[in-house]
């Protein structure tokens, strides 16, 4: 008899309402957001395909980054194309397993870039703390083994996000304050009882952003304690320069994220609603929108192969037939 009661809550679809507040707002809104998304498909892909094409840049960092690269375009792809039909057409309606689906992917590709950066901060430590065995360490099998436990970490912290969601009655309407399906979002409109949702988010972010960020502050302890060992500053600079983008996609990553886990749970009545709304997008768009622009501006190798590429130079074909010349 439950079961039936519960099924004859669940909604057909919900209404998802963009930014509340600010519905008028809304065509100017997504100026930024559409920009920055495309900033963030065409910087991204390109990041992908010159890493790809150059062969200066088949290294363990470079792959790191191209695989943070993929699960930027695909979290945001998840989000702000229905995000813009909010804004423009007013298509406000989402089918009850799509929102699940979407918060399903929106989730698991934020954890997974949580683990991202945390793998790419384990690469730095290696390549700084042990530069001459970085090739023999992180070979390429141990890359993609990495990578493929990180996204499958995320998988199973996440998938029980969407039975806690789908067994919850829905009796207080179908509207959702949001621009997306977010979990929380969708779990406070239920008139069920949301406490096992509640502390299973909060363990899922102790588990998975508390550990990815213990091991990004432990290798960075280590790091420091290395670079600060060297003997020349010219050196220490060197050594320390290879972290500042990672350093920085840290910092474009887990602020607005922090700030959005912690308005969520303990500052909805302190902080408006639309401000959290519009830095929950933020929190999903400024990392894929920015890293591509701070990776091709602070790494030097990165810097040159987009130089090379524009300018067109075939120095390396010219190099290579003059060697069979000779």
């Amino acid at each position: 008899m439950s079961e039936a009661n519960s099924s004859s809550l669940t909604p057909e679809f919900f209404i998802l309402n963009g930014i509340p507040g600010l519905e008028d707002a809304h065509v100017w809104i997504s100026l930024p957001f559409c920009f920055m998304y495309m900033i963030a498909v065409v910087g991204n892909c390109g990041l992908i395909y010159l890493i790809g094409h150059e062969e200066a840049l088949h290294r363990p960092m470079y792959y790191f980054l191209t695989l943070l690269s993929f699960t930027d375009i695909t979290l945001c792809t998840t989000t702000v194309p229905n995000m813009l039909c909010i804004f423009w057409f007013n298509l406000k309606k989402i089918g009850f397993k799509a929102c699940l689906a979407q918060m399903f992917f929106v989730h698991t590709f934020t954890a997974t870039e949580s683990g991202m950066l945390m793998l790419m901060a384990l690469d730095r430590y290696v390549a700084i703390c042990y530069p001459l065995r970085y090739g023999t360490i992180l070979t390429n099998p141990v890359i993609a083994k990495a990578s493929l436990a990180t996204f499958l970490r995320s998988v199973a912290f996440i998938l029980p996000f969407t039975f806690l969601t789908k067994r919850l009655p829905y009796c207080r309407g179908n509207l959702i304050p949001h621009a997306y399906c977010d979990h929380m979002s969708v779990a406070k409109i239920s008139c069920g009882n949301v406490k096992i949702n509640t502390v299973y988010g909060l363990l899922v972010a102790l588990v998975v952003c508390a550990f990815d960020i213990f091991c990004i502050t432990v290798s960075y302890t280590m790091i420091l304690r290395a670079v600060m060992n060297l003997s020349s500053a010219d050196a220490r600079h060197k050594a320390f320069s290879t972290c500042t983008s990672h350093i920085c996609a840290i910092v474009i990553t887990y602020v607005p994220a922090f700030f959005n886990f912690f308005t969520h749970r303990f500052g909805a009545h302190t902080i408006p609603h639309h401000i959290h709304i519009i830095v929950a997008n933020l929190y999903l768009l400024l990392p894929a929108t920015m890293n591509p622009i701070v990776y091709g501006v602070k790494t030097k190798q990165i810097r040159e192969s987009v130089i090379k590429f524009f300018s067109g130079d075939k120095s390396d074909i010219v190099d290579i037939k003059g060697l069979k010349n000779k």
